[in-house]
């Protein structure tokens, strides 16, 4: 298993974005890079600058992914029919920590890893603890009698920033079933995500 070894709010401020639009964000206070540098005025960035940027913003925003299991989400993708970009966001969002973090079963995307982790869900009923699992359409993901009580996933359910999207559905408030794969459209990311420019970083 990996472990994320930096803090995780030094990636808002290296990109400059709020990724997870939090309020407790270090960009909302100050929108410049850190460092003694960071307030420099920057240059013109280069097209391969725009597509790493595009590809640490994306891999980032759903927690601890390594990069390999990052590539391996795109050559799957690729091999797939249809637009390899959409076919990525899809993958990435069908993963078992992302759709638990859509159903507001935990407050970050972090916290949803370590709740899978520590086999807190199931899926269809049964336990499973590999975060990185592929949810299929129809599959139902509930919480374990203990999470349910668990004050983590309260104040996630409590939580005003964000909503339930439309392709996950709410089965009372500790099961969801994973309804289709969306689009890019339909994932509700606080900040502009471009995995177009994440297929033209993996495909040079």
């Amino acid at each position: 298993m990996s472990k994320r070894q930096s803090a995780k709010y030094k990636l808002d401020r290296r990109l400059g974005e709020n990724i997870w639009g939090r309020p407790k964000s270090p960009v909302n206070r100050r929108e410049y890079g850190p460092g003694q540098h960071g307030q420099r005025r920057k240059g013109k960035v280069s097209d391969y600058g725009l597509q790493l940027k595009a590809k640490q913003k994306l891999k980032g925003y759903y927690g601890d992914v390594t990069e390999k299991q990052f590539k391996q989400s795109y050559q799957t993708a690729d091999k797939m029919k249809g637009d390899t970009s959409q076919n990525l966001i899809g993958l990435l969002e069908r993963r078992l920590a992302s759709i638990v973090y859509r159903a507001k079963f935990a407050p970050t995307v972090f916290a949803a890893r370590q709740l899978v982790s520590h086999g807190h869900v199931r899926v269809n009923g049964v336990k499973c603890n590999i975060a990185s699992r592929r949810v299929n359409v129809g599959d139902e993901i509930s919480l374990g009698a203990k999470a349910v009580e668990m004050a983590l996933v309260i104040e996630a359910q409590s939580l005003a920033e964000r909503d339930i999207p439309d392709y996950i559905a709410t089965d009372g408030a500790a099961k969801v079933t994973f309804v289709r794969v969306p689009t890019l459209d339909e994932v509700p990311y606080p900040v502009k995500m471009e995995p177009n420019l994440v297929v033209e970083f993996y495909s040079r």
